[in-house]
């Protein structure tokens, strides 16, 4: 063979070589999931995250084309599920986390074994509510105008309860606080049901909880609400003032439940995800489904999860640190 053949030969083997380096990163991108994708829910069976995660399981599995398999891992108000989500380095692991443990745990636990904005990817937002603010029915007989300018005049003689510190309705309370003008005294529960009884019972005058524990009490006329804690009003407590309704526009209290994947995971593999999930939660019947269960489909594009994240974080650090409120 001379000389110009065999540099021939050896050229057109050098480019088939580079040819099939370029399409292997294609080819491994379409093979992706390449088996049965983990989904770890940090809270237990029954809770609103492990609800939309079995929601979302099988339309998902049958979107990507392998099964999606859940995982509960509860614990540390859903830290430990985040934790391990962080850790994990399969490529096939992703995770429904709630607002928390994204946004304020890194403030309220100084030894948070992960870093919320740099060892996650935002997926998709699954769902969003406000909390409701209510009182005994005793206590507001007008408008919500009136009763804010009795708690007002009342200061610290007023107390409301919350699920414990550092919860949602701990923290969205002293927003409220700072944003209304109000003072009323913080009183922990260990839940939701001790609260809806210390306040019949006369033992606290207030507290935010979802609209789907708190609304039917409004109905039977146990309870009075006073406002959703959201900016705007919404459609899960229809009527209802907003806090821009009642003058305290920049504040805007909302619990959310994410899809979130490892930050390592590659960025089609993210999108191939979101485009998934972002069809499975814009159709009629899973917003539905959402709305019976007191949640509201929002926007679910990976940018607005990635923003709503870091300003939540920049509100409730701020609050956290001028509040001085630790958990460890």
């Amino acid at each position: 063979m001379s000389i110009d053949k065999r540099r021939r030969l050896a050229g057109m083997c050098a480019m088939a070589l580079a040819l099939a380096a370029a399409a292997t990163p294609l080819s491994a991108q379409e093979a992706w999931p390449a088996k049965p994708i983990r989904m770890i829910v940090g809270y237990p069976p029954g809770s609103s995250p492990d609800v939309q995660a079995r929601m979302l399981a099988e339309p998902l599995a049958k979107a990507l084309g392998q099964p999606v398999v859940v995982e509960n891992k509860p614990g540390a108000s859903g830290n430990i599920g985040a934790d391990q989500l962080a850790k994990a380095s399969d490529g096939h692991t992703i995770a429904v986390i709630g607002n928390g443990p994204l946004t304020s745990s890194k403030f309220l636990y100084a030894r948070l074994p992960y870093d919320p904005l740099k060892d996650f990817a935002p997926i998709a937002l699954i769902g969003t509510a406000p909390l409701v603010w209510v009182v005994p029915k005793a206590a507001m007989p007008g408008s919500a105008a009136d009763y804010l300018k009795q708690a007002r005049a009342k200061g610290d003689q007023l107390a409301y309860g919350s699920i414990g510190a550092g919860s949602g309705s701990h923290l969205g309370m002293e927003l409220i606080k700072d944003g209304l003008g109000i003072n009323p005294l913080h009183v922990p529960f260990a839940g939701g049901p001790p609260i809806i009884n210390g306040m019949l019972g006369g033992q606290i005058d207030m507290t935010l909880l979802p609209a789907s524990t708190v609304m039917p009490l409004v109905e039977s006329g146990k309870l009075a609400a006073v406002a959703v804690t959201s900016s705007r009003r919404s459609e899960l407590a229809p009527g209802l003032p907003s806090m821009g309704d009642l003058g305290a526009q920049d504040v805007n209290i909302e619990v959310w439940n994410a899809v979130m994947a490892p930050a390592s995971m590659p960025a089609a593999h993210q999108a191939r995800l979101n485009g998934a999930l972002a069809k499975i939660l814009n159709a009629s019947e899973t917003k539905q489904k959402l709305l019976q269960q007191g949640w509201k489909v929002d926007d679910t594009s990976q940018a607005a999860l990635e923003s709503r994240i870091r300003s939540d974080t920049a509100r409730y650090g701020d609050l956290i640190a001028k509040r001085h409120i630790r958990l460890d």
